[in-house]
């Protein structure tokens, strides 16, 4: 694919593009500077990528039939068998659409990326198959994770294995609906503004997003590098606690990655809540259409943890209410410059660049109007933004999200965890098939203003179920200091283990 010496004609078009006007003269100059340089690029060309060795055969991933596929929860099936012992011999994983497994499809919820087949597994993959895990294949997603419910995929709703016809949550909607419905063990998902922990709390099972840099997202297709996370989605919180050991720490590879410290976090459980301090974070229970069974099972969840022995109190957060307003800037504008116009990486990072994806990916220029109503309404307004003012609101909203941070750590002084609910609602039906645009990105949006502070804060917090009301799950979420997943997990596992949450 060497990169050809351009012609006067498109030098002069880059040039009306960046504002400059070039003569023919002034054209032809510039080429002639730039031939050299041109020549450094096809030095690169020609020369191999650096890219890891993928180790573990694996049959190709294989769509599967609406009888193999009641809630529309896989995109394709496979089989990659780990190594013949490990920490998770014997359990079976599936993996959120974003994530590479080399030689199985994927294509991100996305029709414009449908046919990609990546050529390296994701980092966490090789840590599942070398604790001896068995990976089924990859689960739907929402349309590049862009969605907090489950109906923008190409490829049709993900259906709530609780409830027929509601939404499963997103954007990890395959993984927490293969879950909750007991096709697999274990699953991975991605959050960038709560996308494990709202399918976790829509479906009834456990999600954690950890600690950002905490999990390597090497191999992962990002949205922003600083709101990037994947995690582990599981029926129990001992299972998630057993994966997180697996597939946590640095790999070399990812840039989000700094001062990474591991817990061994199996070893947290069973230790019960004495001696916990855990803060009822009052704005947590204040968003605009806070539905007041949620709030009401949520508050019953902590006086279960204060009868279990922890110190439970009352405390306010009031900038938490405006976490997803500062959310807003980094989020849109991140994904805008990085996913979308920089072909699903951007620039300026040293990280593992997986280009067959890049190239494959920036096709979706030609292809925009199949974009799902999410996706365009975020590349526009990102677009928008940075023709009209810069990157100016994205600096400052990075600026403010360090007081953000510091409310929480302050909070966190005094207590060892903050509760609140994890999603203000329960899960709602999904839009039918000629639902207006409104609803559509409504329905995708309307349920993040406890999860999206925390992917820009990066405290790591844990979905929990807590109860069932109108036959659909509630969800408490706990969160915890930076890198003290193992906290959080002793304070899940004791409530987990004090009832069955489906009778609370």
């Amino acid at each position: 694919m060497a990169v050809q010496i351009p012609t006067h004609d498109q030098l002069r078009t880059v040039g009306d593009e960046i504002g400059l006007s070039l003569s023919n003269s002034d054209a032809g100059s510039f080429i002639d500077i730039l031939r050299p340089f041109i020549a450094a690029y096809n030095v690169i060309d020609a020369m191999p990528d650096h890219l890891p060795e993928v180790r573990y055969p694996r049959t190709p991933g294989r769509h599967v039939t609406p009888e193999e596929n009641p809630h529309n929860a896989w995109y394709v099936k496979t089989t990659v068998n780990g190594a013949p012992d490990g920490k998770l011999k014997g359990r079976t994983v599936a993996l959120k659409d974003n994530i590479m497994l080399a030689g199985a499809p994927m294509m991100n919820g996305a029709s414009t990326l449908e046919g990609y087949l990546p050529n390296v597994d994701a980092t966490v993959v090789t840590r599942i198959l070398d604790a001896g895990g068995t990976i089924l294949g990859k689960a739907h997603c929402e349309s590049f994770c862009l969605s907090g419910g489950s109906h923008t995929s190409a490829l049709g709703p993900v259906h709530n294995p609780r409830k027929r016809g509601y939404s499963a949550g997103g954007s990890s909607s395959g993984s927490a609906a293969l879950v909750a419905a007991g096709d697999v063990d274990m699953a991975l998902g991605g959050d960038q503004g709560g996308s494990i922990r709202i399918p976790a709390s829509f479906c009834g099972i456990c999600g954690i997003k950890p600690t950002h840099g905490l999990v390597p997202y090497t191999g992962i297709m990002p949205i922003e590098i600083f709101v990037d996370h994947t995690g582990p989605m599981t029926a129990n919180v001992a299972d998630n606690a057993l994966l997180l050991e697996v597939v946590a720490g640095p790999d070399g590879y990812d840039p989000r990655q700094y001062n990474v410290q591991v817990q061994p976090y199996c070893e947290a459980l069973g230790r019960g809540v004495e001696g916990l301090r855990i803060g009822i974070v009052k704005e947590g229970f204040q968003a605009a259409n806070a539905e007041e069974d949620v709030n009401a099972k949520v508050h019953a969840a902590a006086k279960r943890l204060r009868r279990l022995g922890a110190t439970v109190q009352d405390l306010s957060i009031p900038m938490h209410l405006l976490g997803a307003a500062i959310w807003t800037p980094i989020g849109v504008e991140g994904l805008t410059q990085t996913m979308m116009h920089g072909d699903g990486y951007g620039v300026s990072r040293p990280d593992l660049y997986v280009t067959s994806l890049m190239d494959f990916h920036r096709n979706w220029r030609n292809r925009a109007n199949e974009l799902s109503e999410t996706t365009k309404a975020f590349t526009l307004l990102g677009t928008y933004i940075r023709r009209q003012h810069g990157s100016r609101y994205y600096g400052k909203a990075m600026n403010i999200a360090r007081r953000l941070t510091a409310a929480y750590d302050a909070a966190l002084a005094q207590c060892d965890l903050l509760l609140m609910p994890t999603t203000p609602i329960k899960a709602t039906p999904l839009p039918a098939a000629d639902a207006g645009r409104e609803e559509v990105i409504d329905k995708a949006l309307n349920m993040i203003a406890n999860t999206a502070p925390f992917d820009i804060t990066h405290h790591p917090a844990m979905a929990i179920p807590c109860g069932v009301s109108e036959g659909l799950p509630v969800s408490l979420m706990l969160v915890g200091r930076h890198f003290d997943e193992s906290t959080i997990y002793r304070a899940a596992h004791a409530f987990e283990q004090s009832d069955d949450w489906m009778r609370m």
